[in-house]
């Protein structure tokens, strides 16, 4: 966790550090302010590697995995297009070879696209998303506008101006088992932009998107997050930092809610524990008529648990401070120093 300073109330600041994470597709519209799902404090968090919320793969990532290759296959033999895969650009270990980045030129973009398509002299002409969801009425009016400036963003990076989003619409039973899942044109549809039609004004995206790096990453101050839509990430964070103004209050409140129910619960077991300390005593007492000459370990088994005593033997050497002061030399040669030491009580109000 990084040393955090909190600032102005809903910012915080940090030392930048020498190496970042880049804006990749899906983070460029939640800078732009253009995600539900998530906010421009959060991606700051990730790219200065400030906090990061920990991805975890689910039934939905997995068969978007799964039929990612199949929408590919699907879209070739359908659409008589030439695709180049990841894979194809940069080998079968694509993701290691490349960690994760396609675009190794730039200093602020990157990401990973789907699939590209190719020309005669495969050349690039068009970039493919591939999408999986069972959220049909996302889609019905117009692609989502996270999806479509996530593809956008990497069309502008490989100088092409035609996007092509693949969307397939899953039921729950697909879920479960998306091997045998079959793009058809009844579950699968195509959406078509140009970026230059779609964002006449897209140059003005880019040239945001670095003022906000140079406003937020270069600086290492964050820009301003919200309680409720950041709160699991200001939770994490404050769980080794603390503002000493607004954070104190939701601390305590926090510790005191943690406390009751602690409590609570060691009174459940208090007389249990009580016993078993009886118990313990009892054993190690017997433990110790049990040792024979030369021995220095003792066991006693029951069925789930073993109960080991040991022992061992060293010389002691004892200090006869009241002689040392009679001849004069304790003061000499003792030293006295003063260690600072905090105890922190916690009682019941």
């Amino acid at each position: 966790m990084k040393h955090i300073e909190w600032i102005d109330g809903n910012r915080i600041k940090i030392d930048r550090p020498r190496r970042t994470k880049k804006v990749t597709g899906t983070r460029f519209a939640s800078i732009l302010g253009l995600n539900p799902w998530s906010t421009e404090f959060e991606m700051w968090c990730a790219i200065t590697k400030t906090y990061e919320i920990p991805f975890e793969d689910t039934k939905y990532t997995l068969a978007g995995k799964t039929i990612e290759p199949k929408q590919a296959e699907y879209m070739e033999r359908s659409y008589a297009m030439d695709l180049m895969s990841p894979a194809d650009k940069f080998g079968d270990d694509y993701f290691n070879a490349t960690r994760g980045d396609f675009f190794w030129d730039s200093v602020i973009f990157g990401g990973m696209w789907d699939y590209l398509r190719v020309d005669e002299n495969r050349s690039i002409d068009a970039v493919l998303e591939m999408k999986t969801t069972k959220r049909i009425e996302d889609w019905e009016d117009d692609i989502p506008e996270y999806y479509a400036l996530q593809a956008a963003l990497y069309a502008y990076l490989l100088g092409v101006d035609d996007v092509i989003m693949v969307a397939s619409f899953l039921k729950d039973a697909d879920y479960s088992h998306p091997e045998k899942y079959k793009p058809t044109f009844e579950n699968t549809i195509t959406r078509e932009f140009k970026v230059s039609e779609r964002y006449p004004d897209f140059y003005k995206m880019i040239a945001y998107v670095h003022d906000w790096w140079d406003r937020y990453v270069e600086t290492g101050i964050s820009p301003p997050y919200d309680e409720k839509k950041d709160a699991e990430i200001l939770k994490a964070l404050r769980t080794n930092s603390l503002s000493p103004d607004t954070e104190i209050k939701d601390l305590v409140e926090e510790a005191e809610q943690l406390k009751a129910e602690l409590d609570t619960e060691k009174a459940k077991v208090a007389d249990k524990e009580k016993r078993l300390k009886k118990c313990n005593d009892l054993i190690k007492e017997y433990a110790q008529t049990q040792f024979g000459e030369g021995e220095n370990k003792v066991e006693i088994s029951g069925t789930s648990y073993k109960w080991i005593l040991s022992r061992s033997e060293k010389e002691k050497v004892k200090i006869d401070e009241d002689a040392l002061k009679a001849d004069g030399l304790f003061e000499k040669y003792a030293e006295v120093t003063t260690d600072t030491a905090y105890r922190l009580t916690v009682k019941e109000i």
